[in-house]
């Protein structure tokens, strides 16, 4: 098979033919026809994520494909199934093995670009609103990064929940997307943040992929009782956060890994991913893929995420 490969850290991505795998106990076999990227796989290629990986691997953490095989113990009811899987890596490969238990049925409605790009972006800002940070309606909702891969689902199911969404993206075209996404507010980066969200009313649930100065506007912008979701670094500066502020204003800090919940408490996934899927199929949720480009370019996709230039989800599609 045809697979895009970590040869050596920091060092492009190549295309490599690779042994077609083998399901193993409790795995499927599935052709994948699409690969999610994101901010994750910049740092994988680098060495420099949570997980590390015997080289040579491929990255891509989230799949769109079809089940060919199942493994022992297998559910062999998936065969012939489109799902979709956080696979945690391995995605940018013509075939992967993948547990069973991670697969979720794809709307028949929903495009393969679309799927792969679905799980980790929706289900992250999901899990971080509903089950960390409890958003009520009517709470005010300050998202940073809000054009990119997350911060736009944010924005998105922040409204669904009956939210009053304030966004901060990088420049026009970006604002411009955000506020398309449902954002009631939107603010450039250059903006005072601080001040132009304490003249809204205070932020009551802050999401925050971003770091770095931003963040701490954001905190100094909170309302008494609001809860913080430090969810990345794409800025690259990680916040110290002030524990004097969080204690004057009873402010909570929740930090979301969203992988880990794969093994620290799945059934939080699955129940997310259903209730995300009807709310697509309600016609709720609209993602949004701004680049799509084939298996051989991968490296292009992956300079995408670290350059900025997209704006919602970049997704390697595989003939």
């Amino acid at each position: 098979m045809r697979a895009m490969q970590v040869v050596e850290l920091g060092k492009p991505l190549e295309l490599a033919e690779a042994p077609k795998p083998v399901p193993g106990q409790g795995e499927v076999l599935v052709r994948v026809r699409a690969c999610g990227i994101n901010f994750a796989d910049t740092l994988m290629v680098k060495g420099r994520y949570q997980e590390k990986f015997p080289l040579p691997f491929s990255p891509g953490l989230e799949i769109c494909g079809t089940v060919e095989a199942a493994g022992p113990g297998a559910d062999g009811g998936l065969v012939g199934r489109r799902i979709a899987c956080y696979s945690g890596v391995g995605g940018l490969a013509e075939y992967l093995c993948v547990p069973a238990e991670r697969c979720v049925p794809a709307p028949a409605q929903m495009p393969d670009a679309e799927v792969a790009g679905f799980l980790i972006a929706y289900g992250t800002s999901h899990v971080a609103l509903d089950h960390r940070a409890g958003l009520k309606p009517g709470e005010r909702l300050l998202v940073l990064g809000a054009s990119g891969g997350v911060g736009l689902t944010a924005v998105e199911i922040g409204r669904v929940m009956g939210a009053e969404v304030i966004a901060v993206a990088r420049g026009a075209e970006k604002c411009a997307v955000a506020k398309a996404a449902g954002a009631h507010h939107v603010f450039d980066n250059d903006a005072d943040i601080r001040t132009e969200v304490k003249a809204l009313g205070g932020a009551d649930v802050v999401y925050d992929p971003v770091g770095g100065d931003l963040f701490e506007a954001a905190l100094r912008a909170c309302n008494p009782l609001a809860r913080i979701l430090p969810l990345g670094f794409a800025s690259g500066d990680i916040p110290q956060i002030p524990a004097n502020i969080i204690l004057v204003k009873n402010i909570t800090v929740h930090g979301l890994y969203w992988g880990a919940y794969a093994k620290l408490a799945p059934h939080v996934l699955a129940e997310s991913f259903g209730k995300l899927f009807k709310m697509y199929e309600a016609g709720k949720l609209r993602p949004h893929v701004s680049h799509v480009v084939p298996l051989e370019r991968a490296e292009e996709a992956l300079d995408l995420l670290r350059n900025r230039a997209a704006t919602g989800k970049v997704v390697v599609e595989i003939d």
